[in-house]
Formats: structure tokens, C-alpha cells, sequence
């Protein structure tokens, strides 16, 4: 009796620590080429909750990566096409950038699109970026241009795995891509009408998205 007692009671300190236990959200993205699984930030709250409540209301289902550059990005999001509507209010965001955090354009980063507007504020569209080669001399130009003050560790990590440092500061970054890169990778390399700013493919690749907790 008195060890059902006692494996009874370690039994509810274990389920007690599991619900106390932190999780973190992540993005599934399905899509025609793969699934692209993405880690959402803590450190842009204002982002990373508009992102699950959209992708839990339906609203990027059936929308397409409508701007891609290899090289550079893939971009979703844009709410004018879509195969059916989904009714559901958009803020414009504050852009969330923070330098001290150093959540920058590496290859696989996940980040918000917008229009030219004073407070770098964004809507729906994200666009994840494909990246290419960093060099030092590119990250010295860039931190001129931008104020961007990069650590040695972010130099190396930038220089190892790619990016887009000419965006650094003037884009919320939100996430990253923790599995799928290479799925990245084929959309960004989907046949396109030639633009140097990218341009939409040739076939429609579509978009699901679900937000998963662990």
C-alpha cells in the first residue's frame, strides 16, 4: 500500500513538472516542394503572435510564395492571392529590432516584408531568406551603412552559413528555419520570369501552415 502511495505521488510531481516545463512555437510550413520547419522568436513577441494566430485562423492556407530570388528569398503571404478568403483583421506591426539580441539575416531566417514606412511597421507577408556567400568586406560595408555592429561569433556565423546582411536593421527577423532548408532552396530556384528584385513562379507553389509547441 505504502509503495502505490509513493509511486502515486512521484507519478504527480512528473505530470506537475511537465506542465511547468517551457515550451517554445514553431511553424510547419507544407508545401508542394516539402515541409519547412521554423522556429518562432520569443524575443519579437508582436510578430511571433500574429504569425500563430494567422496561420491558426487558416489565413496563409492555399496562398503561394508569390516573390522568389535564388540567392536571396522566398516570399508568402500576399493576402490578393489566395484560392478563398479568410475574413480576419491584420495589424501593422511595429518592427521588433534589437541589435543587442543580433537576430539577423542568416541563411534559413525567418522575417517580415513590408512597404517603405518610417517605422518599418509590416503586415501578413514573410519572406524566408535563401541566402549567399558573406564576406567580411561585405559585413564592414553593411555595418557602415546600417550602424549594425557585428560580433565576432556573428561575423563567423555569417560567413559559414550565408545571408543577406544588407537587410540587417531595416527588417524584424522572427524566426529560423530548423529543418527544410533545402525545401527553401528548390523554391527559390523554381523556374521565374528573370528580375533582379525577384518575380513570381511559373507554377503556383502553395502554402499550409500549422504552429506546434515543444
Amino acid at each position: 500500500m505504502k509503495r502505490i502511495i509513493l509511486l502515486s505521488f512521484f507519478g504527480f510531481l512528473f505530470m506537475l513538472s511537465s506542465c511547468n516545463k517551457e515550451t517554445s512555437p514553431y511553424a510547419i510550413i507544407k508545401t508542394d516542394l516539402g515541409d519547412i520547419k521554423i522556429k518562432l522568436f520569443k524575443s519579437t513577441p508582436r510578430h511571433t503572435e500574429q504569425f500563430i494566430t494567422l496561420a491558426k485562423r487558416g489565413f496563409y492556407d492555399g496562398l503561394i510564395f508569390h516573390r522568389i530570388l535564388k540567392g536571396f528569398m522566398i516570399q508568402g503571404g500576399n493576402t490578393q492571392i489566395r484560392t478563398e478568403e479568410v475574413s480576419v483583421e491584420i495589424a501593422a506591426n511595429p518592427a521588433e529590432i534589437d541589435h543587442e539580441i543580433g537576430e539577423y539575416h542568416y541563411r534559413g531566417s525567418l522575417c517580415a516584408a513590408r512597404t517603405p514606412n518610417p517605422e518599418k511597421r509590416s503586415g501578413s507577408q514573410f519572406y524566408i531568406v535563401d541566402g549567399s556567400p558573406v564576406t567580411d568586406q561585405m559585413l564592414d560595408s553593411y555595418s557602415q551603412r546600417n550602424g549594425v555592429s557585428y560580433t565576432t561569433a556573428e561575423r563567423d556565423l555569417y560567413k559559414q552559413v550565408g545571408g543577406a546582411p544588407m537587410l540587417d536593421g531595416d527588417y524584424t527577423v522572427f524566426g529560423e528555419v530548423i529543418s527544410g532548408i533545402e525545401v527553401v532552396d528548390k523554391i527559390a530556384a523554381a523556374p521565374a520570369p528573370p528580375n533582379p528584385s525577384g518575380s513570381r513562379p511559373f507554377d503556383d507553389i502553395k502554402m499550409k501552415i500549422y504552429i506546434v509547441f515543444e
